[in-house]
């Protein structure tokens, strides 16, 4: 009885480890509801359909993910997203991809978006766009626009720049640090940080995150 209770066993196992490889759903009951709750808040969709989201990128060496993963999610919710840099035409990516601008920063009206969010790379600080005065301006007028502001890598060194960092709490990549504090930001090193309508990212492997925070301060969560 034993023996046969064991074979049944393992008939089991080999049919549930079949059914898995097939691609099939296997149920899964986790009983603190902890891996329920991450993955329902990682999938959860968020309606943006009547946002509309202007992202910012240096002329040359933006950097890919932190362009290209947030733009990938802000469309999945339903967005619009409009490229725009210092002229139209296409921009190289540090790691070899390339983008297509819109729009030259020179024509964006900030009233015609609900974010403004400035990609990172080396290209923040080869182009100097800390000190771009169209850079900057859009950065203030965003501001004054009341918009939601998001910046990530070195991409918060533009709206530092422009002082709109001041007296807040933010992140960026390491070697803007000293920058930004130097422009008044509180830098909190964390991987992404909110502090009322701007969002701040540490860097490429915080791109989704970053998405996901500038999103829910568009839809108010």
């Amino acid at each position: 009885m034993i023996i046969m209770r064991c074979g049944t066993v393992v008939a089991c196992l080999m049919l549930c480890i079949s059914v898995s490889a097939s691609g099939c759903v296997t149920e899964y009951t986790d009983t603190d509801n902890t891996n329920n709750t991450h993955d329902n808040e990682v999938h959860k969709m968020i309606d943006m359909s009547n946002k509309t989201i202007l992202m910012v990128i240096a002329p040359s060496d933006f950097r890919d993910e932190e362009l290209f993963v947030p733009k990938e999610f802000f469309e999945k919710n339903g967005a619009e997203v409009v490229i725009a840099s210092e002229k139209k035409g296409t921009a190289n990516g540090m790691l070899g991809g390339t983008a297509s601008i819109d729009l030259s920063i020179s024509d964006a009206d900030t009233s015609d978006y609900d974010a403004v969010v400035f990609v990172g790379g080396t290209g923040i600080e080869s182009h100097k766009l800390y000190e771009n005065e169209i850079y900057l301006k859009l950065a203030t007028d965003a501001e004054n626009s009341k918009k939601i502001i998001g910046a990530i890598c070195l991409g918060p060194m533009v709206p530092a720049g422009a002082g709109v960092l001041s007296g807040k709490n933010a992140t960026v990549s390491e070697s803007g640090t000293s920058y930004i504090t130097g422009k008044g930001a509180r830098y909190t090193g964390a991987e992404v940080t909110r502090d009322g309508r701007i969002i701040t990212g540490v860097g490429p492997h915080a791109a989704e995150e970053f998405a996901r925070t500038v999103s829910k301060a568009l839809t108010h969560e």
